[in-house]
């Protein structure tokens, strides 16, 4: 995949539906901190727009994000949020939003021309805003800091942890994600670090008990190997993983 060439194609294409309106496009999470994998990424793009737009503009974009995606090849595909100015300027938590596509919604849009995903809040956009100001990258438009002012420490906690309030759940079935974001949210509320799955998982190698490390390696192998391979661990120790993660980010963050 040439992320080049992609980016161009997602950038042509907001430019095109939204026009004037526009005022940045920025790019956030794992290609923008130079670890991703197309087997396991998804391309996260945070838009800010001026004004509201009709619902019909979103679902132009959304169809021809799906095109983007299959002529592209694109595995896990984009990740994309739409935010009024207003609330990159004075935040509000958990953050209305004006559009947003993910591979969740996909086959929706391919099926169902009445659906639409916008219009409520979500509590995942304060970390996307955090990434984007301290990691992100201009796509278009005007400069993130004069975009996205700062926002307060506690609801990016509240955002991440958010994420992985279903670990124990989660990580049987999905023990990468989970693995890795644990990994990330006691990162940060340890030392303030804002780090990519990568990062964090390496980080925690030299921080977690020995019985840990072998499940932290081997999904980290498997997050950077473009092969997805079905990674095989016992239950018992992933619980326990996940639980020892969980305590350790509630003791951080009472």
């Amino acid at each position: 995949m040439n992320q080049t060439v992609v980016l161009d194609h997602l950038t042509y294409l907001l430019k095109e539906k939204l026009s004037d309106t526009l005022i940045g496009i920025y790019l956030h999470g794992s290609m923008a901190m130079e670890c991703f994998n197309p087997a396991q990424s998804d391309i996260d793009v945070l838009v800010i727009t001026r004004e509201k737009q009709p619902i019909g503009i979103y679902k132009e974009i959304a169809r021809n994000l799906i095109r983007i995606e299959d002529e592209m090849n694109l595995k896990k595909g984009f990740e994309l949020s739409v935010v009024l100015e207003t609330y990159a300027a004075n935040f509000v938590y958990p953050t209305p939003f004006e559009f947003h596509y993910s591979s969740f919604h996909r086959e929706k849009y391919r099926t169902d021309e009445s659906y639409f995903c916008g219009g409520w809040e979500d509590p995942d956009l304060a970390a996307h805003f955090v990434i984007t100001y301290h990691r992100g990258i201009v796509l278009f438009g005007q400069q993130i800091k004069d975009v996205i002012k700062p926002i307060d420490k506690s609801y990016y906690i509240q955002s991440i942890k958010s994420d992985i309030e279903d670990a124990l759940e989660g990580i049987i079935h999905n023990p990468v994600y989970y693995v890795l974001n644990l990994s990330r949210v006691l990162y940060y509320v340890r030392d303030s670090v804002i780090s990519s799955k990568k990062e964090a998982g390496e980080w925690a190698l030299d921080f977690v008990p020995s019985e840990y490390k072998n499940v932290i390696a081997q999904c980290l192998a498997t997050y950077n190997n473009n092969e997805v391979e079905k990674l095989r661990f016992d239950e018992r120790t992933l619980l326990n993983y996940a639980t020892y993660m969980l305590n350790e980010i509630e003791e951080l963050t009472i």
